[in-house]
């Protein structure tokens, strides 16, 4: 592995092609911040591939590429006089010193579940108005409501057992029939719909499971077997009936 001169280095080498480029290349002097942010968001759904996958080498290289990303919104705050990313890399260091007194201070901690909650409390001393205010706006709904129940847990605001919140999605899909069987409006069968969502990711946290994970790897099993069905149909699928279908169906779980 490289030492800490080598790290320097290649950060270093990484900053000198930045101005470089940003100085030379077309297509980089055009970028603004907003122009990045579609593609700082698809390198990042590659990182998450790459991690999925055991992907080493793609994580590497997606590393790469989001470290790229942040010089280069660096970069550009420098042209306008806001910050550089010096500024913006003692500023995390100062943030990680202060959020971990137990590392840098003489506070005490017993576990991790501590630590979290040390976490919380002191983003609300520097100032954040809400537990909730550090949960992005525009993360993936099933992300979002998992990371809002973890923060609100922090506080005890979280059910005693596994089995407290199983009963309450029971309770949930059973609101979402009784407004289905009574002809409720489209709006009230989503709100009920969205609640047995919430309560279930609520669960996948009491049992030890990412939500968001745990469905991707359905999505892609579901695919892999889907394709395995157009693959051997032997003519087109709308051809095919449902029994047909469904028996490679059945061949693709065993391949």
């Amino acid at each position: 592995m490289n030492t800490l001169e080598q790290k320097k280095e290649a950060f270093a080498r990484l900053l000198t092609i930045m101005d470089e480029l940003r100085e030379q290349c077309p297509w980089d002097r055009k970028q603004t911040l907003e122009s990045l942010r579609n593609l700082t968001i698809e390198e990042t759904y590659e990182l998450a591939d790459a991690i999925l996958d055991q992907d080493i080498q793609g994580v590497k290289e997606e590393i790469g590429d989001l470290m790229l990303h942040m010089v280069f919104y660096a970069k550009i705050a420098s042209e306008q006089g806001a910050f550089d990313v010096a500024d913006a890399l003692h500023a995390i260091c100062e943030k990680l010193i202060s959020r971990h007194p137990h590392i840098y201070g003489d506070v005490k901690v017993e576990d991790e579940a501590e630590v979290k909650r040390n976490w919380e409390q002191l983003k609300l001393k520097e100032g954040k108005k809400s537990l909730l205010a550090g949960v992005p706006n525009s993360l993936p709904a099933m992300v979002k409501a998992y990371r809002m129940q973890e923060k609100t847990k922090q506080v005890g605001f979280e059910w005693e057992n596994a089995g407290q919140v199983w009963a309450k999605v029971e309770e949930e899909i059973g609101e979402l029939q009784e407004n289905i069987q009574n002809g409720a409006a489209q709006e009230e069968i989503e709100g009920e719909f969205g609640d047995v969502l919430f309560s279930l990711i609520n669960y996948a946290r009491f049992i030890g499971v990412d939500p968001e994970t745990a469905l991707e790897r359905t999505n892609r099993k579901f695919k892999k077997r889907f394709e395995f069905i157009e693959a051997h149909a032997g003519r087109p699928l709308q051809d095919m009936t449902l029994a047909e279908m469904d028996a490679l169906w059945e061949k693709a779980k065993g391949s």
